[in-house]
């Protein structure tokens, strides 16, 4: 009788411990989650403040009746995902191109010239920082769907997570059946 509680007692320390791991590489990968959407919530607002310093030279560079850069001032008062200003930001950048390209004087300005500098240079910062989520995001997906680490997730309600480009892992699984 004594053998059996003492093994039941290993047991339980044993069952203690893993959960103990588990969980605690579900908040090491939840820390870095919240960490790096942290930097990309950085790195959008600092596109959002470059697009929107670029209104007013562009507005006093060119002679246009039109609102420039309209997006930018319809997003001042929005709140959003950084997944969807992600996607209005590319958009307004876009549109910052065409004024750039199109309008000879806003080439010549060095304010502008900065702007366009600093964007690029952002554009990079986001390609890396998206590439960082989504690799932990992986980590993340693939212990909540594995045996047995996904019995500690369903235990926490723990959910799978989007891919920054708004994918699923399904989305792949699927994808890859249709060929």
């Amino acid at each position: 009788m004594i053998i059996f509680i003492i093994v039941v007692l290993i047991a339980l320390c044993l069952i203690l411990i893993w959960y103990s791991n588990t969980y605690n590489k579900f908040q090491g990968l939840i820390i870095r989650i919240n960490e790096v959407e942290a930097n990309i919530d950085t790195v959008l607002r600092k596109r959002f403040d470059l697009l929107n310093k670029s209104i007013n030279i562009i507005k006093g560079n060119i002679d246009t009746e039109e609102e420039v850069l309209e997006l930018i001032v319809k997003l001042r008062s929005r709140k959003i995902s950084n997944f969807d200003l992600d996607r209005q930001l590319y958009e307004a950048i876009n549109e910052f191109n065409y004024y750039k390209d199109n309008y000879p004087l806003l080439a010549e300005s060095e304010a502008l010239l900065k702007i366009d500098l600093s964007l690029n240079e952002s554009e990079h910062e986001i390609i890396a920082l998206r590439k960082y989520y989504n690799d932990i995001i992986t980590d993340y997906n693939k212990m909540i769907r594995k045996l047995p680490s996904n019995l500690v997730a369903m235990l926490l309600k723990y959910k799978e997570r989007t891919y920054y480009d708004g994918k699923n892992m399904n989305d792949d699984i699927k994808n890859d059946f249709k060929l």
